[in-house]
């Protein structure tokens, strides 16, 4: 059994989670039932749960500001949250989970289900990662959580030269040389870096943009990386690559 704390200002909204989890999660036991993130420390503190269910925007202490005030955190978090662009960006980018407001009984499932299944030792640079990267509000994110075959792995987004496409894994090829693998598709690490200066170039490869040493023309041309790789430009990426390529 998940020994859970639910958290959130709006009576309703924890009123609404607890029933979700009374009817469809047999597996949580639900420890504590909080309105503020006052109430929430104290609970935590008290109750040591497996996981709080945590809102992002609450009034006189967020969510995050909670957070801080825990040391050492030993318990998943899954956020819950209207749409914020900013704060979802940093919650992925420290490959932590949210559900967005109004919540779904069968997503919610889903999340505690994540949880039952997660091994996790990193939580506690999780929370760093995620708090490092709200301080960059509006600005690239520095620091991605990424998951691998033997755990997490956290790597700072500049230091990502490019990344390379394996089936149903991604190779990243690091500024010290490194190469890691990660259990994400090319498509879904595109989708976690954009904004951040990266580019699909090709169906196989994402580039950083600030690592590109030159351009070659021809037919479509290709880029040199800063690692030395050359790696083609697709042709029908080709004029919208130059167009990127011109505003760095």
């Amino acid at each position: 059994m998940l020994s859970t704390i639910l958290i959130d200002d709006q009576e309703i909204c924890t009123e609404m989670l607890k029933d979700m989890l009374e009817k469809d999660n047999s597996e949580v036991s639900i420890s504590a039932v909080c309105n503020s993130g006052k109430e929430g420390i104290k609970a935590i503190r008290k109750h040591e749960p497996d996981l709080v269910i945590l809102d992002v925007e609450m009034p006189g202490m967020s969510g995050f500001e909670m957070l801080r005030e825990i040391k050492d955190p030993d318990f998943e978090v899954i956020f819950t949250t209207a749409f914020d662009k900013y704060s979802i960006e940093a919650i992925r980018f420290s490959a932590l989970d949210y559900l967005l407001k109004p919540i779904i009984p069968h997503e919610l499932k889903a999340a505690i289900e994540k949880v039952e299944h997660k091994q996790n030792k990193n939580i506690n640079r999780q929370f760093k990662t995620l708090f490092k990267n709200l301080q960059e509000t509006r600005r690239p994110v520095n620091q991605v959580a990424l998951p691998a075959l033997e755990g997490l792995i956290f790597v700072n987004v500049v230091d990502i030269i490019h990344c390379k496409s394996d089936s149903n894994y991604t190779t990243l090829f690091l500024k010290s040389g490194e190469k890691m693998m990660v259990t994400k598709t090319l498509k879904d690490i595109e989708g976690l870096l954009e904004g951040n200066n990266f580019y699909r170039i090709h169906h196989s490869h994402l580039i950083n943009m600030i690592h590109i040493k030159k351009y070659v023309r021809g037919n479509a041309g290709y880029v040199v990386m800063s690692d030395g790789a050359d790696i083609n430009v697709a042709r029908n990426r080709k004029e919208e690559f130059l167009t990127q390529f011109a505003h760095l």
